[in-house]
């Protein structure tokens, strides 16, 4: 754990992890064993950032990877043609819509990570972090979508909007801490993902939230053209 971080914030980390993880349980149709595992593996990444395993940058190779790499994997497989009869028939769009709103309580938590000098500015809502959009506006085109005020179309798009600006802050985390490719942040770099809790931000809550938006746009192009087809 980072020494002297008030203890609210690791507290704001941990429950948002644990409706990230509700929020996927009940939008893919309440899936008892992958949630397991994913309890498991947020576990099992927790106890090694809190022994400090993550904070050596100069093994070989990067121990990093197995956050990262894992991740990526869980996402591919998840997306893979043999996964979309079960994403159709478990997925509630109107719950995974609204998963996007712990993005409000991540934004808090980065932004006093920078106060405290454990990440750049670069990646709050101050700097080039614009997620705090999707979780905002997350409820609200919720509703919209309940309503059947906005279709498949516009959720879609705000899908989209939502993939990319992850993917973005993603991509700026990642050059922006001290791996030998580090290319932002070097005057505060992006050190606090090292350490227990919030090691979780890229095991568990991006993933998730990366999985969901690409998973959802596979889901909302079949239906839209399965209208068009009808």
């Amino acid at each position: 754990m980072i020494e002297d971080l008030p203890i609210w914030i690791d507290l704001l980390l941990l429950i948002t992890c644990l409706l990230t993880i509700g929020f996927f349980y009940y939008s893919n149709g309440k899936p008892k064993r992958l949630t397991i595992v994913l309890i498991l593996w947020s576990v099992v990444h927790s106890a090694l950032a809190y022994n400090g395993f993550y904070q050596n940058m100069v093994a070989i190779p990067p121990r990093f990877g197995l956050v990262l790499i894992p991740s990526l994997l869980f996402i591919i497989y998840g997306l893979l043609p043999g996964q979309h009869e079960w994403l159709l028939k478990a997925r509630n769009t109107k719950i995974s819509t609204l998963l996007h709103v712990v993005r409000i309580p991540v934004e808090i938590v980065l932004f006093a990570l920078f106060i405290y000098k454990m990440i750049p500015e670069l990646m709050t809502f101050e700097g080039r972090n614009y997620d705090i959009i999707m979780g905002v506006t997350a409820p609200v085109i919720g509703y919209l979508f309940l309503k059947k005020k906005i279709g498949s179309k516009g959720l879609l798009v705000w899908n989209i909007i939502g993939l990319i600006l992850i993917l973005f802050i993603l991509l700026n985390g990642i050059l922006s801490a001290e791996f030998p490719f580090q290319q932002f942040g070097f005057e505060q770099p992006n050190r606090g993902i090292l350490y227990f809790p919030y090691v979780l931000l890229p095991a568990l809550i991006v993933p998730i939230v990366i999985w969901t938006h690409l998973s959802d746009i596979i889901i909302l192009r079949k239906k839209i053209k399965l209208n068009v087809t009808l």
